[in-house]
């Protein structure tokens, strides 16, 4: 069975596909792809099935990261009791998903920044409305923070092993 691992952002059109797309391509790299699923999901249904935000993808893709494949969706409930570690991308949408998240499952809930290890950030700022650099720093954190989920979820290596 294989362990699961949902990325959550406001849209899901920047920072949560990106986190997906990032992460799916570590695991493939290190020969864990068939024991992780990854997806990515918004907490509100601005984008419901577009791809990514075009600058997303053109820098994620300027360092190997394709995204084009995803499509936007919404949290849903059985997202709740699906995933075994639901990482939110910053910290309102981290208390937007604990409001809507059943008390049983409320320990899968992570915040992104407690897995960064070579940068100090508290939260993924949303790239949308801003310039380049933005969609550059997101993909500095989340490659910083995907590292850090693979290192510290000792079931991510063990599952299927």
């Amino acid at each position: 069975m294989a362990y699961r691992v949902l990325f959550v952002c406001m849209g899901n059109i920047c920072r949560s596909p990106t986190a997906q797309g990032v992460m799916e391509h570590l695991l493939k790299k290190h020969n864990l792809a068939k024991r992780v699923v990854v997806d990515s999901a918004g907490t509100h249904n601005y984008h419901p099935n577009r791809p990514p935000d075009p600058r997303s993808q053109k820098y994620a893709l300027q360092r190997g990261y394709d995204l084009s494949k995803q499509r936007a969706r919404q949290v849903q409930d059985k997202d709740f009791e699906l995933f075994d570690l639901i990482v939110a991308m910053d910290l309102n949408n981290l208390m937007e998903l604990n409001a809507k998240c059943p008390s049983p499952q409320k320990s899968k809930l992570k915040s992104f920044a407690s897995y960064l290890t070579e940068h100090q950030a508290v939260e993924v700022p949303d790239p949308y409305y801003g310039g380049n650099a933005g969609f550059e720093y997101v993909l500095d954190l989340v490659e910083d923070g995907c590292r850090g989920i693979i290192s510290q979820h000792s079931l991510i290596t063990q599952v299927g092993a």
